[in-house]
């Protein structure tokens, strides 16, 4: 029951913050939250890419090139299998669309390979591991310099490694927060850093790296085999026909297969030629970023010689398109794992009602020291009751309320909640919370000056009596023990 006459509402607001041996967790909410979805990371890759199929395909933004590659391929293959197949397979040999729409296959699967995965993503660093590289190469660089002062400066941005006799360097990558291993690169476009990086292809809308280089070789040498094929029995079928009709006859019989021609002959020169300069990087085991740069000279005995080469065009090839295809390093179809809170248990009650109060939000600092306040004074009552000096008669002032009474008759008990309770630091709170010796009807209580006094003690009455209690319970030294308290209790329940 709480002092004055709590209500109701009140009590409910009592047990639910200060019963810690109820059914019901008191940090449970009344309102229970739905159970959030966890998401998976490519939603939240922070790369600039696009993904589809719940993370399955993952493409670069900038993919207006590549469709117009995919209508590129599919007009002028229909175009030749509509208007040039039959005539070529009743005048020549039905074979010939059959090797056509094998062609057709193998160029849109590697196509579509090469565009729809991921060409070797580094994934980034997260906080803590980018502070602790930059924390590990400053104290590298402080033993180094002989120094140990704490300020922050930017890490190194090459590091060096050997490689088959070679130096590498390695630079770190400000954006990801890694030292790229060797071969890798950071694509602007697509803002990623990729294993083996070769180069960022708009025309398949991807990077080109570690993972997809090798569909992307199949890509482009099938698609010169491809155009040549077409652009070959375009000219035979046009020439058949003119055979027979005379030529603008057969133009005009035909106006596909001039389509035909026009774009096959414009395209084949390019991409013949993107495919055997790729075959000449295959064979010596580089890439078209190391190409471009100068990075390594094919001949073993200079100095900056390739320390990636094997030597031999053959086993360079077989590690290029036939080695294992490495996992991805990214998975972006995995789920984020949220970050659950470890709760320490309480070491007592009085830190438990703190964590409950701040964890539900159900009172503020201000009623919380008030409470804390009201739990030392009942913890203080017994050593009131016990101590000798504390139970001595201290002398009536005028205006001033005695103190005698309300601490001989107050209980020990539950503390009550700080909204019920009033201020405790004036004296007239104290007389309105606690009631005196005369509203108590029917229990007996000693006053001072009835209690008998130990052998040896001074009267309660003597003057001595009166300065040492004066001495030992000042109000002064109370409220300055009960404020250190409170500071304290309030540290353990804030955390």
């Amino acid at each position: 029951m709480t002092p004055g006459g709590g209500s109701g509402p009140m009590k409910d607001c009592e047990y639910s913050q200060i019963s810690t041996h109820s059914s019901s967790s008191p940090m449970e909410s009344p309102h229970k939250k739905k159970k959030s979805v966890p998401k998976r990371k490519w939603e939240v890759f922070p790369g600039r890419n696009k993904f589809f199929c719940n993370g399955r395909i993952m493409m670069a933004r900038q993919t207006g090139v590549f469709y117009l590659t995919l209508v590129l391929i599919l007009v002028t293959s229909g175009l030749f299998f509509a208007f040039d197949c039959p005539y070529l397979s009743e005048k020549i040999t039905p074979a010939i669309p059959a090797i056509g729409g094998i062609l057709f296959f193998f160029v849109m699967g590697t196509l579509l390979r090469t565009s729809f995965s991921d060409p070797g993503v580094l994934p980034r660093a997260t906080p803590d591991e980018a502070a602790d590289l930059e924390r590990q190469i400053g104290n590298t660089e402080d033993i180094a310099n002989g120094c140990s002062s704490g300020g922050y400066r930017p890490p190194p941005r090459t590091k060096e490694v050997i490689i088959n006799g070679q130096t590498v360097k390695l630079k770190y990558c400000f954006t990801c927060k890694i030292f790229r291993p060797p071969r890798a690169s950071h694509c602007s476009l697509c803002d990623n850093c990729v294993e083996r990086f070769d180069h960022h292809c708009p025309w398949v809308g991807n990077c080109v790296g570690k993972r997809n280089y090798r569909f992307f070789y199949m890509f482009i040498l099938s698609l010169s085999f491809l155009t040549v094929f077409i652009f070959a029995f375009v000219i035979t079928h046009v020439i058949l026909r003119s055979q027979q009709t005379g030529f603008l006859n057969a133009l005009k019989d035909s106006p596909a297969s001039v389509l035909e021609a026009v774009v096959c002959f414009f395209s084949v020169w390019s991409i013949v030629g993107l495919s055997g300069f790729h075959t000449y990087l295959i064979s010596s085991n580089q890439t078209t970023n190391e190409d471009i740069k100068g990075s390594w000279s094919n001949k073993r005995g200079k100095e900056n010689y390739n320390p990636y080469s094997y030597g031999n065009i053959f086993t360079n090839c077989c590690a290029a398109l036939c080695g294992p295809l490495s996992p991805s390093l990214i998975d972006r179809r995995g789920f984020i794992q949220p970050d659950t809170p470890q709760l320490a248990g309480p070491s007592n009650g009085i830190t438990m009602y703190g964590a409950t109060q701040s964890q539900s939000n159900m009172c503020d600092q201000d009623q919380c020291i008030q409470s804390t306040k009201f739990v030392l004074q009942a913890a203080a009552t017994p050593l009131l009751q016990s101590e000798p000096s504390i139970t001595s008669e201290e002398l009536p002032l005028p205006g001033k309320t005695s103190l005698s009474g309300p601490c001989a008759t107050l209980t020990l008990g539950q503390p009550t909640p700080p909204s019920s309770m009033p201020n405790l630091t004036s004296d007239s709170g104290l007389t309105d919370i606690i009631p005196l010796k005369e509203e108590h009807e029917g229990h007996q209580f000693l006053t001072p000056e009835e209690a008998p006094s130990p052998p040896g003690m001074l009267p309660s009455g003597s003057p001595m009596a009166h300065s040492r209690t004066m001495h030992v319970l000042s109000l002064a030294s109370q409220d300055s023990l009960h404020e250190d308290s409170v500071r304290g209790l309030v540290k353990l329940s804030s955390v």
